[in-house]
């Protein structure tokens, strides 16, 4: 029996089952050698948990973005830390679509609307999309752009090939793959190297017409730089889930523009992300009694 702890504060009804139909029992952290951390800002707390407790081998994270806790992550390497990637790709890249279609069909500025307009918008089909990053979103979106036969480029780290993407480049023609689309969807990691990546001179070689769709991480994008390039006229629109800050204040001038769509960090709901989390937790815990490779291993080093 695998001896699972769940902190702070304990498991919830959902993670209890998953534990328990994966071959764990909820433990105390003095007893386990497994533990799934819940505190999305206690990085101070888990250091400490795992100073307390040498006997724990393997931290399960559940979220699929670690930048809150990987100075711990790398702190620790003697411990097996796993994440998780590709656990909400579905739910957020179902979003990314619908932020592409609400902006191509210009709803930002017809919801906003108290008397009946003029035609605007363009297609979704056929249209030049570069979606930045190359994990589980960028896969599950993918899939969903197929029936649109939009031309797709994938900027990733590595040149393997992706399922439905025309062609993948390397960061080094980032800028060549943003002058060429219509719209730019953000699905990747935040690393120091990702931070403010998405800048005025970037939002330029967009253009008037091109689009920016977010559903990674606020911190990607200079919002200054957002706000006056929407402001000069100089990109076409924004569609975010995430922001910086976030949440975003109240009076925030993105909120005044009629061609930029906002949700709240939504992409995967709690309700949506629970039965998710629980598989993984699950289908992690069995590969650890069978001594089978985990899902969403961390790389240490490169922060996700």
């Amino acid at each position: 029996m695998i001896r699972v702890a769940v902190g702070p504060s304990g498991p919830s009804e959902s993670l209890a089952r998953a534990v328990a139909r994966g071959g764990g029992v909820v433990s105390d952290p003095g007893e386990a050698e497994v533990l799934l951390w819940t505190n999305p800002g206690g990085a101070e707390a888990l250091a400490a948990t795992l100073d307390q407790h040498p006997a724990i081998h393997w931290v399960q994270l559940p979220w699929a973005g670690i930048e809150l806790q990987v100075d711990v992550v790398r702190a620790y390497p003697e411990r097996v830390w796993t994440c998780a990637k590709g656990v909400y790709a579905e739910p957020v890249a179902e979003l990314a679509l619908t932020l592409l279609l609400a902006g191509f069909r210009d709803l930002g500025t017809y919801a906003r609307a108290t008397k009946w307009t003029g035609p605007v918008g363009r297609n979704l089909k056929g249209a030049s999309i570069t979606i930045l990053g190359g994990g589980g979103i960028t896969q599950s979106l993918l899939r969903l752009l197929g029936p649109f036969q939009c031309d797709v480029t994938v900027v990733r780290q590595q040149l393997a090939e992706l399922e439905g993407a025309t062609r993948i480049v390397t960061p080094d023609d980032l800028d060549e793959a943003i002058a060429a689309a219509d719209a730019v969807v953000l699905a990747l990691a935040l690393t120091p190297d990702t931070a403010g990546l998405i800048d005025r001179r970037r939002l330029d070689l967009l253009g008037a017409q091109g689009w920016l769709v977010n559903v990674a991480r606020g911190r990607h994008v200079v919002t200054d730089d957002l706000v006056a390039a929407l402001q000069a006229g100089a990109v076409g629109g924004a569609a975010l889930d995430v922001t910086d800050p976030e949440p975003l204040p109240d009076g925030h001038p993105l909120w005044t523009f009629p061609n930029v769509l906002i949700t709240p960090h939504v992409g995967s709901t709690p309700e949506m992300a629970a039965p998710l989390l629980a598989n993984r937790v699950t289908e992690n815990l069995r590969r650890w009694a069978a001594q089978q490779p985990l899902l969403g291993l961390v790389d240490a080093a490169a922060g996700y």
